[in-house]
């Protein structure tokens, strides 16, 4: 594969750095980096902010909130964590992102980690989590990329991040412990991360002789604006709301394939006014186009399926129908 070299760890940097890359680097062939964050909490493109992390707790510690633009859930990120990403063209989603996948499980598996994909967006060893990735479709071209935790402050991690009920057991922290694990762990031939990093991209760029891609001081200057316009917005840390007035709200939870999706919806003298699907699910597309379609409709079965079979769900929620996502609507 290419790669290039991102030494930057301003985690608002890193996630336009992600966006940048999909969406303006012309690629003839996929490219891999590996990069570092300072101490962050990422959210996923769909989540409320206020349901997933501890914002005191950020605050107190100086531990950046940042939205990025996959779906998936929360993750912790610091010095202690190693992040992936991989961009190139797609042609078969359902070929190209499980293979996008593989690069970083076979890499992992070239150390002697008995590492395993697992569920949706995992990275197993020794059955318990050590990688979670996201993808991200923009036109056709596909991005993959993940968490490789090596040495990440597990207590740090457990208070930063503030599940909902429902997504992990009511003995969260002990439920956070069992289900991860750093690599540090299982390779203790790795003297540090440093070690680490170097080993895998050795690995992922057929020992450097694959084509090194660098990016222009306008380049740079691009993301760096992006970063600031855009990531480092409370509008867009924060744009995953809905206006609630209890009174008039509905609101339905559930776990389907995607992961856990959660719908709001205001309803009023029988239409639709606001709409809005968060949560930590996996899509190729971002849920407002689906959103704005169900805005303005009456809150009806017929009206709705008709509307939402018209659409390839699937699109916004892997492996979920037009049929599930109607059941959810109503909750039965």
């Amino acid at each position: 594969m290419h790669y290039l070299r991102n030494e930057n760890t301003d985690p608002y940097f890193n996630m336009a750095f992600d966006e940048y890359a999909l969406e303006q680097l012309p690629l003839d062939e996929p490219l891999f980096y590996l990069w570092q964050n300072r101490p962050a909490v990422i959210i996923g493109l769909n989540q409320d902010a206020y349901n997933e992390v501890n914002l005191e707790y950020l605050r107190e510690h100086d531990i950046a909130l940042v939205r990025r633009v996959t779906g998936g859930g929360a993750v912790y990120h610091d010095f202690g964590n190693l992040n992936y990403t991989i961009v190139g063209r797609s042609v078969d989603l359902n070929r190209d992102y499980p293979e996008y996948a593989r690069y970083m499980l076979r890499a992992l598996q070239s150390l002697g980690i008995e590492a395993e994909l697992s569920g949706r967006n995992d990275i197993l060893v020794a059955g318990r989590k050590v990688s979670g990735y996201a993808k991200r479709v923009y036109k056709d071209k596909l991005m993959v990329h993940g968490t490789l935790m090596y040495n990440v402050d597990i207590e740090t991690l457990e208070k930063a991040l503030n599940p909902p009920i429902g997504k992990l057991s009511a003995k969260g922290i002990a439920s956070v412990r069992s289900r991860v694990t750093n690599l540090n762990e299982h390779i203790p031939y790795v003297t540090d991360i440093n070690d680490l990093r170097v080993r895998l991209e050795r690995y992922l760029s057929n020992d450097y002789h694959d084509t090194e891609v660098t990016l222009s001081n306008e380049q740079l200057e691009a993301v760096n604006t992006m970063a600031q316009q855009k990531f480092m917005t409370e509008a867009w840390t924060f744009h995953r709301v809905i206006t609630r007035r209890e009174k008039e709200m509905i609101r339905h939870a559930q776990r389907l394939a995607c992961g856990m999706l959660e719908v709001q919806l205001q309803v009023e003298e029988g239409l639709i006014t606001d709409c809005l699907l968060s949560g930590d699910f996996i899509g190729n597309l971002p849920p407002q186009h689906l959103e704005q379609a169900l805005t303005g409709l009456r809150y009806d079965r017929d009206e709705l399926y008709k509307t939402l079979s018209s659409m390839n769900i699937g699109n916004y929620f892997d492996g979920v129908t037009a049929a599930d996502l109607l059941q959810l609507l109503f909750d039965n």
